[in-house]
């Protein structure tokens, strides 16, 4: 089994990565069961894939195991949400020694990891991802969060999870283009840490159904374990894996959720980027070809006629400005990624040609 660790004192804890390793589960967290509840948060359609099963062999080795589930989508991150569940759990006779398991993509994770951190003050979670995207991205790192009325990921905490399972096979029963967007985020990585990774990556792209996911997971987790223990708070470093996203949220923003999915938007707003280090004498026209050549193999959605009035109101609110400076994560080079102050508004507006 290949283990890659997060490196937070006190608070670290391993990624493990394989083929199959959903099956074996149990014997990854035998060592921590001690009696205590467990609890397999997830989503009905997955308990049917795969949760069920998991609870099942949980149970076969002697685990106190039972599930809740959360709705699809966005409508999980509610207060009404996170209510419902906490009152299920103490329903379940849960107590400060149970133990979450969170079995699905970001939102199930993000949910889940935010429950422990407030149950009972604080209690372990494991993060199991599904999702491409949460395998590489949102399982790492201890960002948890729920919606409000008055925006996404407005309440919330850093709260690191025991431990990530990470199982490729899962990725079979996933849409394709579910997959293409996890593949945005892949991307990043080589874009930010890694230039030989980045080309790998655009090789194995000429031919997807070669692609190898599991060494695109292990890279992506490894690239992202460096980062995050290196800055857990995201008080410098931890902003390059942002690369893509300030405009790549204000796509969604404006275009609506649901509407382009969260990989594709970062992955246009990475080319956004990119023409903007390109204008700043940060990237070769060289590298921003290579760059914009690799997202270009993924097939993503057309959005012709963007207006930059219509993204601007979103950009000046996003959560990476501070007393309304925006930090713009660019490019000094492929494999080295930068926060700068000095994106300006005209640039934004003009970096939007290279999404038509």
């Amino acid at each position: 089994m290949n283990t890659i660790q997060v490196n937070l004192e006190e608070r670290s804890y391993p990624i493990h990565v394989e083929s199959g390793l959903l099956n074996h589960a149990p014997s990854i967290l035998s060592d921590n069961n001690e009696g205590q509840k467990w609890i397999v948060i997830s989503q009905y359609q997955l308990m049917e894939l795969f949760g069920f099963d998991l609870v099942n062999n949980l149970k076969a080795s002697g685990f106190d195991c039972e599930f809740i589930t959360l709705p699809i989508g966005e409508a999980a991150k509610s207060l009404n949400e996170f209510s419902r569940v906490i009152s299920q759990m103490v329903e379940f006779s849960c107590d400060r020694k149970t133990n979450i398991l969170a079995l699905g993509g970001g939102v199930v994770g993000d949910v889940a990891g935010f429950l422990s951190s407030t149950f009972m003050r604080g209690i372990d979670y494991y993060q199991i991802p599904t999702t491409l995207l949460a395998m590489v991205d949102s399982s790492i790192g201890g960002k948890t969060g729920i919606n409000i009325a008055e925006g996404k990921n407005l309440v919330g905490s850093i709260y690191q999870p025991q431990g990530v399972i990470v199982d490729p096979d899962v990725l079979q029963t996933l849409p394709q283009e579910e997959v293409f967007s996890g593949l945005g985020e892949v991307i990043k990585y080589g874009a930010i840490w890694d230039k030989a990774f980045l080309i790998d990556i655009s090789t194995w792209l000429e031919n997807i159904d070669s692609f190898p996911f599991e060494d695109a997971i292990r890279k992506s987790c490894k690239i992202k374990a460096e980062v995050v223990s290196k800055d857990e708070r995201e008080g410098d470093l931890r902003r390059i894996l942002n690369f893509g996203h300030t405009i790549g949220h204000a796509l969604e923003s404006h275009l609506g959720y649901g509407k382009i999915r969260h990989g594709e938007a970062v992955a246009l707003g990475m080319k956004c980027a990119g023409f903007i280090s390109q204008k700043l004498n940060l990237l070769s026209k060289e590298e921003l070809s290579t760059l914009s050549q690799t997202i270009n193999r993924l097939p993503l959605p057309q959005l012709s006629h963007i207006n930059g009035n219509h993204l601007m109101p979103f950009i000046k609110t996003d959560k990476k400005s501070e007393k309304g400076v925006l930090n713009f994560v660019l490019l000094d080079g492929l494999g080295n990624a930068l926060s700068s102050t000095d994106v300006t508004e005209e640039l934004i507006q003009e970096s939007l040609k290279a999404l038509n």
